[in-house]
């Protein structure tokens, strides 16, 4: 299975992205209004500048109650691991735990074109799982 077969089989396929420049309350607030884990920091909603997720934001307002006033730029992650549409999912999967991370967002040409999550995968696992089990009941069943 392929990474665009999971973005193909996602209720919506846009990528909620927001400035550097933002601050880090703009961003809890859009993580709570579009009900995601994270966020793509990105200057034109193409490029991927970072990612920026509900536990960086948690993290850093253990130890400083003032980081909502912060700029994202100053708590994202720069170091982003993204995949392509036709990489292997399996491999997302063996990236996602090595790494222990959540979202991965998909590129094509240097263009932000889709983002995986981890809850993505586990939907899209169970529902193979799934159809594999009924298709073993089916046959045990048959007359």
């Amino acid at each position: 299975m392929k990474i665009s077969d999971v973005v193909h089989s996602k209720s919506s396929q846009d990528v909620i992205t927001i400035r550097p420049d933002a601050s880090v309350r703009e961003l809890v607030g859009l993580l709570a209004e579009h009900n995601v884990g994270a966020l793509v920091v990105s200057e034109d909603g193409e490029s991927v500048a970072g990612i920026v997720s509900e536990r960086d934001v948690v993290r850093r307002l253990h130890a400083d109650d003032s980081v909502l006033d912060a700029r994202v730029s100053d708590i994202m992650t720069t170091e982003v691991h993204t995949c392509a549409a036709t990489d292997a999912l399996t491999d997302l999967m063996q990236a996602m735990t090595e790494h222990r991370i959540r979202h991965v967002p998909v590129v094509a040409e240097g263009r932000l074109t889709g983002i995986i999550s981890i809850g993505d995968v586990v939907k899209n696992r169970i529902g193979e799982l799934e159809f594999e089990r009924d298709q073993l009941d089916s046959y045990v069943h048959q007359t």
